[in-house]
């Protein structure tokens, strides 16, 4: 440890004596997985969304994302990764019972998609004629028209994660530090390193050929996080800062009301009346912010996510990065997750300086560069302006991560903790045991280097393997309820509507419904 380093150290050191055991053990952390649904030959699904599955407005597990075929899975927060695992692989059980009602279909085990369409024809997620659920599938149009519909497509992991005690201010030191460190979670865990090339044909892009039709990054760990993935010419202009939560609402906010000239010639409707978008600003709604973790609080029926984190603050952090992992059941495992929330909360107790312009352009730079090269020997970094080692900066911060392992192991028994930080220790000294690895080693030893054979027989395997995992007659029932509930749930809100939707839309995207109203102050 270098002399600089020791002070920071030591700060980190007296913030984890700081928290309790109690709160150590009310750290919860929940899962939404996002899985494309693909026919048996590899080719997207192009079928509605399984009416076994409920309403994909209303039901708090099992929605869509972008996509009509993109099934989202949603576990509510949990005090142990097991027990999130177990929730999130009854929801896939359920969701494979529904899927062979459907023909077969398969969840998709690749963040990078499966044989896609044209693109006009990758059909929107749709929620019903409720103003909210047109609002939904409206935004969703506005998604294709600015950035196509076959980047939407990607699907990935978002981890949710909070700790007791934790203020707003804390999580924005969080947030900073989560940005600086991102390159190892995508170094370590990455695991998209190959793509058919039909997804990249007429696209300027820095992709190798694998086979005629496969294309990939020799050293690649995450394709889906790269250049080629959620990227926009338009938000490149935003250079948002998370030095406070005054700081970051207001950077919303003003690309949620700034018209964007590009956007404006799209036009809220076409010709023909039908809508084209939410809005003409840079950024229709929050959500369409692209970024590695996001500040989050649980929002209210119509209430605007800025709204919810300016009035109540942040409730907890919502981890962006993660790849599916095609080698995993459902796409994650408990070590997995168990290094995250040492990570978290390395980001949470060290020294955590505001960022600034400079720093925030280093980390774009970080990101593709670990995202496109992060396996490549001795590849660098920019931090502070100088090149450093991506192997030495990962060393110094699992170096530092090691006595929060240890307590949680304390805390809560065994040595679990610890054996995540050996295998990520591992990971950084010997890249070939690292997911991207492992995949790109499958896909050439048994499918000749075809991303789609090796997605597609994972596909299979996982179907296989999850549909035969027993499941009680309980739990069937239960999720079948569910499902039911929520078709009457969605039924009640479209009776329920009253405005045009043309004025709950002007309304639902006011600047007004992004602020928290300033309390008169009573005069004598």
């Amino acid at each position: 440890m270098t002399p600089l380093q020791a002070p920071a150290h030591a700060i980190l050191q007296e913030r984890l004596k700081a928290l309790t055991p109690q709160q150590l053990k009310g750290m919860r952390r929940g899962i939404e997985k996002e899985s494309l649904r693909a026919q048996p030959n590899g080719a997207l699904a192009l079928t509605p969304h399984p009416k076994a599955l409920g309403s994909a407005l209303t039901h708090p597990s099992i929605t869509t994302d972008f996509s009509e075929s993109q099934v989202e899975l949603v576990t509510s927060a949990h005090t142990s990764p097991e027990a999130a695992l177990e929730e999130l692989t009854q929801l896939h059980q359920f969701t494979y019972r529904a899927l062979q009602e459907n023909g077969d279909e398969m969840l998709w085990v690749s963040s990078m998609p499966c044989g896609l369409p044209t693109d006009e024809t990758i059909p929107l997620a749709r929620f019903g004629s409720s103003n909210v659920g047109r609002a939904k599938s409206v935004y969703r149009m506005g998604l294709g028209h600015r950035y196509g519909r076959r980047m939407q497509t990607i699907s990935g992991i978002h981890y949710n994660w909070s700790l007791p005690g934790v203020t707003s201010e804390q999580y924005f030191a969080l947030i900073r530090n989560f940005r600086r460190q991102a390159f190892l979670l995508l170094y370590l865990f990455g695991a998209s390193p190959a793509v058919c090339s039909t997804f990249v044909a007429g696209r300027q892009h820095e992709l190798q050929p694998l086979t005629d039709t496969t294309m990939y990054m020799p050293h690649g760990t995450s394709l889906r996080m790269g250049r080629l993935g959620y990227q926009s010419d338009a938000q490149a202009s935003l250079a948002v800062s998370y030095n406070s939560l005054e700081g970051y609402a207001a950077s919303l906010q003003e690309a949620l009301t700034r018209p964007y000239p590009a956007y404006e010639a799209v036009g809220i409707r076409n010709p023909g009346g039908d809508y084209n978008q939410l809005a003409t600003t840079l950024l229709q709604i929050e959500n369409e912010f692209y970024g590695t973790i996001r500040p989050k609080h649980v929002i209210r029926q119509g209430e605007r996510p800025l709204h919810a984190l300016r009035e109540r603050g942040v409730e907890y952090v919502e981890v962006r990065l993660m790849d599916l992992d095609p080698l995993e059941p459902v796409g994650i495992n408990a070590q997995t997750m168990r290094f995250i929330d040492v990570f978290l909360l390395h980001c949470l107790l060290s020294s955590s300086p505001p960022d600034t312009p400079a720093e925030i352009s280093e980390l774009k730079h970080n990101q593709h560069q670990t995202a496109a090269r992060g396996r490549e020997p001795g590849v660098k970094l920019r931090r502070n302006g100088e090149d450093v080692s991506l192997a030495a900066w990962g060393a110094e911060v699992l170096t530092e991560c090691a006595a929060i392992a240890e307590t949680l192991d304390q805390v809560h028994g065994g040595q679990q903790y610890f054996d995540a930080l050996q295998a990520a220790r591992a990971g950084l000294n010997d890249a070939a045991t690292l997911p991207s690895a492992r995949v790109l080693a499958a896909m050439t030893q048994d499918f000749d280097g075809s991303f789609v054979r090796f997605a597609r027989a994972r596909s299979v395997k996982t179907r296989d393997d999850l549909r035969g995992l027993p499941m009680a007659d309980e739990q069937l029932a239960q999720f079948a309820a569910l499902s039911q509930q929520s078709i009457e749930a969605q039924k009640k809100i479209e009776a329920a509507d009253v405005l045009p939707f043309e004025e709950y839309r002007q309304q639902y995207v006011s600047s007004e419904c992004l602020k928290v109203p300033v309390p008169e102050v009573a005069h004598a």
